[in-house]
């Protein structure tokens, strides 16, 4: 553990936060041009191995030990020049969700940034899940069998974009932080998948046995579904799947589109002993959830009616279901249900690309879902993540009886930036999920604690006071792989002082980190230069309202954290409950371009992906601010150097 850093000796700058270079601009659309367009992809195909070779010279992913980020790479070559690009539409036509980035960045024509590979290379993670290089997206299957972890997932094996080529890739983990690339658990070999072996997930059974459910899009895109077994049981790495001979199982009903009907969930065993899920689909603009029984995975019968439905929500893609306990921690097996439980629906949002979910009850003779809340119904509510967080799924974990949720983290940037640098996409870390007992209103998302273990050196900073406009330097050794734990407490005079309000403050649209009021916004900027051109900032901004009660938002706020062009720069965040004598908290796994922030214990979550390209390496720093017109921050800090987790390909030679 560190010691205390001297507060009285920290430099202090008392001005508001820059604005600094950051803004987003948009160039004035030209023609485009196809035969520079097909000399400029064809410089691309060869950047991107040059960024690739370079990246694995240098990746973190394969040092085991502690990370240097002190120099940079001595290579400045080019790997995107500036130029002209437009983005481009993948997945809508295919029928799912926008994969590409056009929904962020509409549809004119955009200036590349000259990304060089030094910046690239940075931009990979060092203890998230990602695969060796190419394009991930949906966590599929995830679950622990014969003392390994499993995680599978939507992969492109041939490029760093989403494509028709949609297979299963799939590793392996004794931890959940160290993992092992197999070999594809399953290829598109089949005409009931010949277009995307899709989302899916595991159910294992009372005997052991292993059913895998997913969709595939058929030689004439439609979507149907599918089983798949282990080939062989007994190897506990599950390395050769089989496709069932009578597949498809299931397809599309009467009334619903063969577009819309996809990602079957875990089943659950219901009373009569019949094995229930269900699959997300929509009717006109009505998401809807659709559900099937089955006594032996073979012969399947729909359930009539819908469990549940929400007007306006649209399509509702990679639906989870299962319950939490209200009297426990504990996570639960998704076929309990009884008296101290309640359930969760969660669905991912065709039309904005979120994951909301909602918590009530669920009547298994009705085979219905009521949200505790109508308010907060799925889709129109709670989301899982304010930031870049979409497709997730949840598995239960009986080896320490948890709920373990997994996460897709899309990218940002332009695509002509992906292809460069070789790959594009990765995990959440994994997450703990509970029903907030506290609240009784929401659930807790926390970071499993193995990845406590790549904790390596510490420093503390204890009751650093920060005066209104203040930026304080925190003293650490590097800033691109850090944990972060901090408490904030604001002088009581400030609330007294505060005046009442009716305004309401909403992270994306009340000016970010440089919008002051009199009690926020306030926290830490991640991913800062010396001079702050770059920094991210995650805060608090508090609010009375005339009731004299206050309301606290949790924000993210991306504006300032790049020069570059070409990225997506977004405030993210929501309100978060915040009970009476609670500090204000939040725990930061910062990994490269990943910034996760959870506050309040995990009771709201944002994830955002930044791209600087100043604030990298040994540039990178750490500050303190308070931007706050009136109140006193008084903080504690503890920061860990985090290590680089072992992400590496299987060898059959190899001990395990």
């Amino acid at each position: 553990m560190g010691k205390s850093k001297d507060v009285q000796s920290l430099p202090y700058s008392y001005a508001a936060l820059p604005d600094g270079p950051g803004s987003v601009g948009t160039p004035s659309p030209r023609p485009w041009k196809k035969l520079v367009f097909g000399v400029f992809c064809g410089f691309l195909i060869v950047a991107s191995l040059v960024a690739f070779q370079c990246h694995e010279a240098s990746s973190s992913n394969d040092n085991p030990h502690s990370p240097d980020d002190s120099t940079l790479p001595e290579t400045s070559t080019k790997a995107v020049p500036s130029s002209k690009w437009r983005p481009v539409s993948r997945g809508v036509s295919a029928g799912v969700s926008e994969k590409s980035n056009k929904r962020l960045f509409g549809s004119s024509v955009r200036e590349s940034f000259p990304w060089n590979n030094s910046m690239l290379s940075w931009q990979r993670t060092a203890f998230h899940f990602q695969p060796e290089k190419n394009w991930m997206n949906d966590p599929n299957g995830p679950m622990y069998y014969k003392g390994w972890y499993h995680f599978f997932y939507q992969y492109n094996p041939y490029g760093a974009i989403w494509g028709n080529v949609i297979v299963w890739g799939h590793a392996v983990s004794k931890d959940l932080i160290h993992w092992l690339h197999l070999p594809l658990a399953m290829v598109n070999d089949q005409w009931y998948d010949s277009r995307g072996v899709w989302t899916g997930s595991a159910t294992i059974l009372p005997d052991g046995q292993v059913i895998m459910l997913y969709t595939g899009s058929t030689n004439q895109s439609v979507q149907v579904q599918n089983l798949a077994y282990p080939a062989d049981p007994s190897d506990p790495l599950l390395i050769e799947w089989v496709k069932h001979p009578g597949n498809p199982v299931i397809f599309p009903p009467p009334g619903i589109g063969v577009r819309d009907f996809r990602d079957p969930t875990t089943a659950w065993l219901t009373s009569e002993g019949k094995w229930r899920f269900s699959i997300g689909s929509k009717v006109n603009k009505t998401g809807i959830t659709l559900v099937y029984d089955t006594m032996d995975f073979k012969t399947f019968e729909r359930v009539e009616g819908v469990m549940n439905a929400v007007p306006g929500t649209g399509m509702w893609e990679c639906v989870d279901f299962y319950p939490v306990s209200t009297k426990s921690d504990n996570g639960l097996d998704t076929s309990e249900n009884g008296a101290d439980v309640r359930h969760v629906v969660k669905v991912s949002l065709d039309e904005d690309r979120h994951d909301y979910y909602a918590i009530g009850s669920y009547d298994e003779k009705k085979v219905k879902f009521v949200a505790d809340d109508s308010k907060n119904d799925v889709g129109i509510g709670l989301r899982y993540d304010y930031g870049i967080f979409y497709a997730s799924k949840t598995f239960y974990d009986q080896r320490t009886q948890r709920r373990v949720l997994w996460g897709w983290i899309f990218e940002s940037d332009s695509e002509v930036a992906d292809i460069a640098k070789g790959w594009a996409s990765v995990q959440s870390i994994p997450r703990t999920v509970v029903f907030d007992r506290k609240t009784g209103s929401n659930l807790l998302q926390w970071p499993v604690e193995e990845v406590d273990k790549l904790r390596l050196r510490s420093k503390e900073f204890k009751d650093m006071r920060a005066e209104p406009g203040s930026v304080v330097p925190l003293d650490i050794e590097a800033a691109t792989q850090l944990d972060i734990v901090a408490e904030f407490e604001i002088n009581k005079e400030a609330f007294e002082k505060a005046a009442p309000s009716n305004s309401s403050y909403v992270c994306s649209t009340s000016g970010g980190a440089r919008q002051r009021g009199a009690l926020g916004p306030f926290g830490l900027l991640v991913l800062a230069d010396a001079d702050l051109s770059e920094y991210t900032p995650v805060y608090f901004y508090v609010t009375k309202g005339r009731d004299g009660n206050l309301k606290t938002s949790f924000c993210s706020d991306q504006i300032q954290s790049s020069v570059a062009n070409d990225v997506h720069k977004h405030i993210y965040g929501s309100f978060v409950p915040v009970l009476k004598d609670e500090k204000l908290s939040v725990r930061i796994l910062l990994d490269h371009s990943i910034v996760e922030s959870f506050a309040q214990g995990g009771r709201t979550v944002v994830t955002s992906r930044v791209y600087p390209t100043r604030a990298i390496y040994g540039a990178a720093r750490l500050f303190l601010f308070n931007n706050a017109t009136d109140a006193t921050v008084t903080a504690s800090v503890n920061v860990w150097q985090m290590n680089s987790a072992f992400i590496r390909p299987y060898h059959p030679d190899q001990s395990i």
